[in-house]
């Protein structure tokens, strides 16, 4: 049986490796590896995703003690010291002493063993002197880098984008353990009533009001592994998902589409809101999505969901046309961080061009829309360039639709009509909503 440490020494050096995404390559070694208790996995989820996501800080750190550039070490050396260092400096649990001597086993156990006395020697120099920052001012680039441990082109985008304060207190926000939230099927279930059945689960859950109809899991295990769950009493979805249905209003009877849907959560949530009545499409462009969509509105019981597969940039007059879309584009996701840590890794040059894609997919959603109906667009990016600069390009060029204020009720990070959910403000991922009527076409 492997170990806690060498479950998770095997996902992170996948991740480093192949590039491969943290949720998905934990998910799937703990299925490989069930024997692990609950306890285990735990800390194998904790020693993954904390060690992906203080990468920066912990390098920085490690580069202190080290003679030799980190990027030059062997992936294994540094996937071993990378895990020792953040125990030492992030897990308040595990003594010091542990990190170093379990670090030390996993180098000589993992084509290491040639480097175990500079495994033992660095990581008491980090355990000796603690987290170490750069020199210079609190506000400096390189500072606010590794003390947040994101990239400083991501940090210059937010501080020119949103102002400073909003930039540190979503850089700081985004450390923080992410909320577990649920929207509650009100098909078949009230919150009430799904507070109490996830009680005697013993899962503790409170009502928020950040949301109507949503709940923030206190204590849990795997979701998936609750009656519950398998009964189809809620769906996993963070508040700023459940709001951009919100601002979408979709009321029963209608029709609506959902153009890039998969896995479907806000799909489910506007059949919910709509009482199960009148049609949702969901598209999406990949089959193998398209069935995540419709695996869900069956264990919801979601009958009016209907997944199809589609290209969202290219117009298929045979859907006909709809009284609401929703336009929850590819986006760079720089906004939930907090949740795929690895997002932060990703380059300026490698977000370049998703401006013009979600501004193809927005032209192509207008085409579906009837008169006087209503075009939601939104992101999980905290950046302009995808988002304000998107939908100005749009107004300009469409000028058959006007933006409309978006949940006015709601705080956040405003421009204009446009709402920005930013994780210190709002308790939500970074987010994006703009809205949209059409006054009649004028093509």
């Amino acid at each position: 049986m492997k170990s806690a440490r060498q479950t998770a020494f095997e996902i992170l050096l996948k991740i480093q490796k192949d590039g491969a995404y943290s949720n998905l390559a934990v998910d799937s070694m703990l299925s490989e590896n069930a024997e692990l208790d609950s306890r285990d996995s735990a800390f194998v989820s904790a020693l993954v995703y904390g060690t992906t996501e203080r990468r920066i800080s912990v390098d920085y750190n490690l580069s202190l003690y080290l003679t030799q550039p980190i990027k030059k070490l062997k992936p294994e050396l540094l996937t071993v010291l990378r895990m020792g260092a953040y125990q030492i400096l992030f897990m308040d649990k595990v003594p010091d002493s542990a990190a170093v001597n379990e670090s030390v086993k996993l180098a000589k156990e993992n084509k290491s063993a040639f480097a175990a006395a500079l495994v033992n020697a660095v990581l008491r120099k980090v355990a000796q002197n603690g987290f170490m920052l750069p020199e210079g001012d609190d506000d400096s680039p390189e500072k606010l880098e590794v003390l947040y441990s994101i990239p400083q082109w991501i940090l210059k985008l937010w501080i020119d984008s949103y102002g400073y304060e909003n930039a540190v207190g979503t850089a700081a926000k985004v450390l923080e353990p992410s909320k577990t939230v649920l929207r509650v099927n009100t098909v078949n279930s009230t919150a009430d009533g799904l507070v109490s059945v996830l009680e005697s689960e013993g899962v503790t859950a409170v009502k928020s009001d950040i949301a109507e109809n949503s709940l923030i899991l206190e204590k849990q295990g795997s979701v998936e592994k609750l009656v519950a769950y398998k009964e189809g009493l809620f769906h996993v979805q963070d508040f700023a998902s459940q709001l951009c249905v919100k601002a979408l209003d979709p009321q029963p009877g209608e029709t609506v589409f959902d153009l890039c849907s998969a896995p479907g959560g806000k799909a489910f949530t506007i059949a919910e809101t709509m009482q199960g009545q009148g049609s949702v499409n969901a598209f999406d462009i990949y089959q193998s999505r398209v069935e995540l969509i419709r695996s869900g509105a069956k264990r919801l019981c979601l009958s009016n969901v209907k997944p199809f597969l589609s290209d969202a940039s290219v117009f298929n007059e045979n859907y006909g046309k709809a009284d609401r879309v929703l336009c929850d584009v590819p986006c760079s996701g720089l906004g939930i961080i907090g949740r795929k840590p690895e997002i932060r890794f990703k380059t300026e040059e490698e977000i370049l061009n998703l401006p013009e894609l979600q501004f193809g997919i927005l032209c192509n959603a207008r085409r579906y829309l009837k008169d006087s109906g209503r075009l939601v667009y939104s992101t999980c990016a905290l950046n302009p360039a995808e988002n304000e600069e998107v939908c100005k390009r749009f107004l300009d060029e469409c000028r058959e639709f006007e933006s409309v204020p978006v949940l006015p009720q709601v705080k956040g990070f405003r421009r204009g009509d446009y709402l920005t959910l930013m994780p210190h403000l709002n308790g939500t991922d970074g987010f994006f909503i703009a809205a949209f009527q059409k006054r009649g076409c004028r093509e």
